[in-house]
Formats: C-alpha cells, structure tokens, sequence
C-alpha cells in the first residue's frame, strides 16, 4: 500500500490548523493514545473481544450495512457466535486457518469475526485468482476448513479437489450447519493474547506468485489506534463505506479497525463501480469511505453530477491519493479531511495524515529512517559499514525499527521475511526492516510516498520515479490513464523512460503537445522516450496497474499498438521507427 506527495515540507502552520480541528475529539484520541505507545503481546485484547465489548455495550447500535439491510451489533455478534460454534465443532482451534473465498457480502465479514473469535486464523482468499495462482494460494493456506460464496463457484472450481480441506462448505451450507448453534460468546476469545495471529492476506501478485502477509491482533490494534482513534476519529454515528474487497487491507484492517475504535457503522458495497459509487454512497448513509488512489482518480474521470455533492461524506482515509487530484478531488465531492497513509501488509508501522495537512503520507512516532541506497536497490553502506541518512526534503529508502514494541508479523513464510531484515544498520545489533519503498522526508516526522524501488528506474545517472511521471502524463487532457516503467535500450546505460496510456474515446494525441506538457512538467532526464498507446491498462482487483507485461514487451513487441517516441523538446513524439534505439544510443536523439 502506498502514497503520494510532492510537497517538499509540512509545515508548522499546517500542523497547528490541524491540532485546532482535532480539539473536539481530544477524548477519543487520548483513549486510544496509550494503544499507539505501548501494545503488550500478552494483554487478552484482540478484535473479537473489542467487537463482543460493543455488542454487550450497545446491542441496537447498527454494526453492518449492505444493498439496503442493516444489522445491528447484537444481531451480529450472535451470528458471528454461531459461526464460532460451527468452526469449532469442525475441530478449528488456536492457529488452524479458515480459508474464506468470497465476494464483498455480510457473511465474509462475520465468517472473518467468528474465525478469528476462536483464535483460528481468517485466509482471505483473493476471488480473482484463478487456476495455478489460486492453487498456490490455498495450499499455502494450509486451512482446516474452506468456505466459499457461490458468486466464487468460477474461482472455487478451478482449485484441484486434492488439495481442498476435509471440511467445505458453500454459503448456503454453512448457514444450515450454524443453525441452532449456541449464540453466546466463546470463551476463548477473552483468554487470547495479542500476539495471536488473526488472518492472512495475500499480495497482489503483479508479479510471480503471491506471498501471504501475517496479520496479528496486535497490529490490527495499532491500526485502531494510531489510523482510527487518532486520525480518521469516526463517531459513534458515523457509517464508513467500504468499496474494497474485503481481502484488502484498507477495508479488513484500516476500515474495520476505525469502525470498531468507536462503535460505528460499517457499509461493504459488493464491488466497486465508479458511475454508481455516490449512489451506493448516499442509500447507504455514509458519512466517510476508504480509497485506493485509483479509486479517487475513476470518480474523478466521472462526468459531473448532481450527486457529487448530494451526500453527506465529511473524510475519507485511504492511500495512493495523488497530488495531482488531490486539492480536485476534494473541492469537487466537498470532502472536508483526506486522511491519507503510508503503510503496507507486511510492514510493521504506518504514517497516517491526522493532521489534515496536504499531499501527505503523514506522520509517524514509531523509530524509522530514510537512508541511501544503491543501484540495486539495497540500503547503502559508507566505509564504516553503517547506513547513511538522507536530509530533511530528501529522498532514500524507508527502513522500520524493528523491536519488542513494534515487532515484524512478516509473511507465511520466515525465509521470505528475512530477505527483508536489515541488521546492523546504524550500530552493531539494530535490526530494521525494508520497506523497499522511496519515500520523501517533509519534515515533523512526514513523509511523501515517491515509489516503489521496483519500479524506479536510473536513466542518465538519475533515478526517475513511475508515479512522477505517471502524474506527469495524466494532467494531459486526452489521457485518462498511464503506467510508466523503465526499458532498456542497446548500447545506454540504466534503462529509458516508456509508458502506455489509454486515451478518452475519440481523442489523439498531438506529439508535439505531449512533449511540450511533460517537459514543463517533469525534468528533462524524466521525460519519457516511448509512448505506446493501448485500448486498456489491465488492473489487479485493487487497482493496481500490471505494468510487469508491459515493461516485458518493451517497444518491439506491441502488436498493433501505436507507438511514439521522442524527438526532443522542439521536435516532439514522432511515430516509432526502426533505427530509433540506435540514435538514442549515438546521443543523436532526443534533442533539447
């Protein structure tokens, strides 16, 4: 998960704007307050218990909403018991995994509530898979029981039967099999420690197989605290809208998590459709949603209408909200706070923007460190042996301390986990974990996200960010979407700039335009060379662009797609020839 910011400092003016606009709700945050500080692995604290508190607390309260019903906490809480109580009765305990394959829907939030009330571990599965990828999804699973929703049956029937678990069930079934079960709380729940692991989720797989990230309810609480009761600060009254898939993050851990902080209201939409969101939106009462910052950017390319301002929506949190949308975004749906963070499954701390400032990943209080890096991609190393950091206003990789109060959960697999452990960095014995992330120091403890170093790229002895130049290229009015990546070109060294970019129906691009726009608007080294033009730009269900094949075909292999390439500034795009790569090579192209 990542964010976007191009702002070079945070300044003190906005920090105390935003501790004035917090005042208000200074008693919810100094109840969460100790949760950022201090989470004993020990303490018996775990999502199930924090949801059964609200349930016994406020039984008529609406916990859950979705395609127009609502049900309350005490409605809930007594199905998620019967789940309980029908898991268990399959042999689910302590650390056994329930496997869930489901569309956004009721049953796979309670089916998650009830696995994880057992101190069994909730895998969610990611629909969208298919064939070999999903295979390798269940076996890593390893679950004792697997429950599917029938909207899955094309995912579901392509996992071989030989590796399914003794006990599956589909919807309907499962339901028939909790009827009559006892509806009481299990007695477990209140003797699981923190530590306890809650469930997995599975990475988005743009690249080889997917990895499974390990969830505690000990990081699930420091979300509660330090996104939900310190930043997004919902009220009891609130209803937050969830369009995500509920195997994400930002709806299981982040969405939930702010829920749950203070007893409000949960809205799932079954899936994301950006002509129809605002009217989900308003049916659903919500007054805040969770975003992925493509997300932000459909409802954006959205014609205007009257519903844009038609709901009652004062914040959204989320991630990926670039700076070229943002002050748009916000000015045309009238969204008071855009609680923007920086984090990621498998990463042990967040920045979160609970001060409201602008084009911010946020802050964080927890031990971290920007550092050099080489070209590689590796944290680098000076004469000493020991890392270096970069500046206030620099750039470098974001390296996480790793101790007893803010451990790694990791993924599945430890082997996988250690690659990403830095030892050593700053003295002998520290250990720190690899984000793998370039993010900007803004100053205050803030940070903008830059990129991902996979997908950074070195061209003329300077590294060039995709998401720059991708918000470089979406500010031209005939594209609706691009995806920057690194291609190598014979006889240079590093790799030249290429992108695919999809434009609005009917429109062309005016290559001398198009170098003009993105030479004002991106340095000249960050300029890209290649420009193909495609129908579409093939998405992972959380919108996240699949830029691997496109990188792999480079500018030979693009079938009938039109390609472009750069002149330079004066002679703009031209269409792509032969000997282009080999002028690039004899520095006989671009010019200016």
């Amino acid at each position: 998960m990542a964010s976007s910011g191009t702002k070079s400092v945070v300044g003190i003016t906005d920090l105390l704007k935003g501790v004035i606009k917090m005042a208000p709700q200074a008693p919810l945050m100094l109840r969460h307050a100790p949760g950022m500080l201090r989470r004993p692995p020990e303490a018996k604290r775990t999502i199930g218990r924090i949801f059964a508190q609200h349930a016994a607390a406020h039984p008529d309260r609406p916990f859950l909403r979705f395609e127009g019903k609502s049900m309350t906490y005490g409605e809930a809480n007594r199905r998620v018991n019967r789940y309980a109580a029908t898991l268990a009765a399959d042999g689910v305990g302590k650390g056994d995994v329930v496997a869930i394959l489901s569309k956004n829907c009721p049953t796979d939030l309670l089916l998650m509530l009830a696995t994880v009330k057992i101190g069994a571990i909730a895998g969610m599965l990611n629909y969208n898979q298919r064939g070999g990828v999903l295979e390798h999804s269940v076996k890593l699973l390893g679950a004792r029981v697997l429950v599917h929703d029938p909207d899955c049956a094309e995912a579901f029937d392509s996992i071989p039967g030989q590796i399914l678990p003794a006990h599956v069930y589909d919807f309907t079934a499962f339901d028939a099999a909790a009827e009559g079960k006892p509806e009481t709380d299990p007695a477990i729940t209140a003797t699981l420690p923190a530590s306890t692991e809650a469930f997995y989720i599975f990475t988005s797989g743009t690249t080889g197989l997917p990895k499974a990230s390990v969830m505690s309810h000990n990081r699930w609480l420091a979300s509660m605290s330090g996104i939900g009761g310190l930043a997004v600060r919902l009220r009891a009254s609130d209803t937050l809208y969830v369009p995500l898939p509920l195997y994400h993050n930002n709806a299981l851990s982040v969405s939930l998590s702010s829920v749950l902080a203070s007893g409000a209201c949960i809205a799932i939409g079954r899936q994301f459709s950006a002509s129809r969101f605002w009217d989900d939106v308003i049916a659903n009462r919500a007054t805040a949603f969770c975003y992925i910052g493509e997300l932000c950017r459909y409802l954006l390319a959205q014609p205007p209408k009257p519903t844009d301002r038609a709901h009652s929506v004062r914040l959204i949190v989320g991630n990926g909200m670039r700076p070229d949308i943002w002050d748009e975004f916000q000015q045309r749906f009238g969204i008071d706070r855009i609680v923007e963070f920086y984090g990621a499954s498998e990463l042990n701390l967040v920045f979160v923007n609970a001060f409201g400032a602008s084009r911010t990943a946020g802050f964080c209080p927890l031990p971290y460190a920007i550092v050099d890096y080489d070209e590689h991609g590796a944290p680098k190393r000076g004469a000493d042996g020991r890392l270096r950091r970069v500046g206030r206003g620099g750039t470098g990789l974001l390296i996480t301390g790793v101790n007893d109060r803010v451990p790694v959960d990791g993924y599945t697999d430890p082997a996988e986990t250690e690659k990403k452990i830095v030892r050593d960095a700053f003295k002998e014995g520290d250990v720190w974990f690899n984000s793998g992330d370039l993010v900007r120091d803004q100053g205050f403890s803030h940070i903008a996200f830059v990129d991902r170093l996979g997908d950074t790229f070195r061209w003329k002895g300077e590294n060039v960010a995709t998401t720059e130049v991708e918000a470089g290229l979406d500010g031209m009015d005939e594209i609706t979407g691009s995806v920057a990546f690194g291609v190598e070109v014979p006889g240079t060294d590093g790799k030249a700039g290429m992108a695919a970019v999809t434009l609005h129906e009917g429109a062309e691009l005016d290559g001398r335009k198009l170098a003009e726009h993105l030479y004002n608007a991106l340095p000249a080294y960050a300029v890209p060379l290649f420009i193909r033009v495609v129908d579409h730009l093939e998405q992972t269900s959380t919108f996240k662009n699949r830029k691997v094949e496109l990188r792999d075909e480079g500018y030979t292999d693009t079938a009938d797609d039109t390609v472009l390439v750069l002149a330079g500034r004066a002679g703009g795009y031209v269409a792509y020839y032969d000997d282009y790569a080999a002028d690039v090579a004899a520095a006989r192209v671009p010019k200016g």
